[in-house]
């Protein structure tokens, strides 16, 4: 197709530069990598609209793909149309967007990324789903909204929870704080949070968890620059709660960037030393910062940039916390890329990784220690099961079940699912060394 004089230049409208941040996530890029840059070309004003057009786009993906496709006479195989149909149809179906706007503004897009003898095809379409909202509405709705290798997956794992699941994923995750009790308990921010006429509650299952009831900017918070709280999920926020008393002992971290867990286990013990350990320098960055942000970094906390798979411990550690790569498929909702970005060949390699990384951390843990593996998957291949292989492997490890009102109790470990409202799907099992 011959690009339109408009297709690089930065007089694209809205509608277009939301097409191409979509068609980079397409192409494999995540949207965390492009989000800025691309956002960066946006006006102010505009950017409320682009974002929320690029995350539910991504959202509905699936969804918007089962409401286009039976309107196509033949398959167009052309992504940019196909994407600017996705855009279309989301802001006719979930936005309040004038209809006129909204056909107008993205059939302009279409014209200015090089499609001008398509974009008749456009409009057709959504004028089509203006029609015919109602049947449209309801197609988008029963759409399971997942690729289908992972809705088999899901459903082969989750049978019973596999319906509540599909509609659990396409929410919202809310916006969950962890506040630094070295500094504020709960209640005292609470109170500073209704003096300030923000709409909050407490977190049910983690006891430093507030969730916000309304869409903040989060520096903009009270005492956010003086490490007042981060940003945590609440089921994340278990970690700490879940290892033994880390007071005086020496501590591993393994894979610890951002830092969330790091930071949480500084603000409720005082470990003698604390290795946070990550093969990516850049996002180890941001465990240092945030550290420094709470005022916990200090003498007895050492950063190492090293791969957790290979990575020899200077002493034995009595207690390693490995949150282990993983496909992140309990995260969808705060990264709804992952749709998109996930194959069904990515899981076999990720167990593989994992069972190199929880092999030699194993080997770090003096006997007596504790070892808590963490996933935020929601696949057993790289939880339960991977559990099961590891018990079968060695003799010297012993579950120590985990005693909790959350989350379903696996052959090993407890498995949190999604749920409105609440924190995400992780995976968590605790391991001592016996011998």
């Amino acid at each position: 197709m011959r690009q339109s004089p408009h297709a690089s230049g930065k007089t694209l409208n809205l509608r277009a530069q939301v097409v191409k941040t979509l068609l980079a996530v397409q192409n494999g890029q995540s949207l965390a990598s492009v989000l800025n840059q691309h956002m960066n070309i946006v006006s102010d004003k505009d950017r409320a609209l682009y974002h929320e057009l690029v995350l539910g786009c991504l959202r509905q993906w699936h969804a918007l793909k089962q409401v286009t496709l039976p309107l196509l006479t033949v398959p167009l195989e052309n992504p940019v149309v196909e994407t600017c149909l996705y855009v279309g149809l989301y802001q006719l179906l979930c936005t309040r967007v004038a209809a006129h706007a909204a056909i107008s503004e993205t059939v302009e897009a279409s014209k200015q990324l090089g499609m001008e003898s398509l974009s008749g095809v456009v409009n057709a379409i959504l004028r089509r789903a203006t029609r015919e909202t109602e049947q449209f509405y309801d197609v988008l709705e029963n759409a399971s909204n997942l690729p289908s290798w992972l809705a088999k997956r899901l459903k082969k794992d989750w049978d019973e929870q596999f319906a509540e699941l599909s509609y659990e994923l396409k929410q919202v995750a809310p916006l969950t704080l962890r506040v630094n009790t070295r500094q504020v308990s709960r209640e005292e921010y609470l109170d500073i949070l209704e003096d300030e006429g923000i709409d909050a509650h407490r977190c049910e299952l983690s006891d430093v968890g507030i969730v916000l009831d309304e869409s903040i900017h989060v520096p903009s918070l009270p005492g956010f620059e003086a490490g007042g709280f981060s940003v945590q999920d609440e089921h994340a926020q278990l970690c700490a709660s879940l290892v033994p008393n880390l007071d005086g002992k020496f501590v591993i971290d393994a894979c610890a960037a951002p830092g969330g867990k790091t930071a949480h286990l500084l603000e409720k013990y005082q470990p003698k030393k604390l290795i946070a350990l990550d093969q990516d320098e850049k996002r180890l960055k941001r465990v240092s910062e945030n550290l420094e942000r709470l005022i916990l970094d200090g003498k007895h906390v050492e950063i190492i940039t090293a791969d957790a798979g290979k990575w020899t411990a200077p002493e034995l550690a009595d207690c390693i916390v490995l949150d282990a790569p993983c496909s992140a498929i309990g995260v969808i909702r705060r990264h709804p890329d992952i749709r998109l970005l996930r194959q069904s060949g990515d899981i076999a390699k990720t167990v593989e990784l994992q069972k190199q990384i929880l092999e030699n951390m194993w080997q770090q843990l003096k006997v007596g220690g504790t070892l808590l593996y963490i996933t935020c998957s929601i696949l057993k291949a790289e939880n339960e099961q991977q559990m099961v292989d590891f018990f079968a492997h060695h003799a010297d490890a012993q579950e120590q079940k985990i005693d909790a009102n959350w989350g379903i109790e696996q052959i090993h470990g407890r498995q949190l699912l999604p749920k409105v409202g609440h924190g995400d799907g992780f995976f968590y099992c605790r391991i001592q060394k016996i011998a």
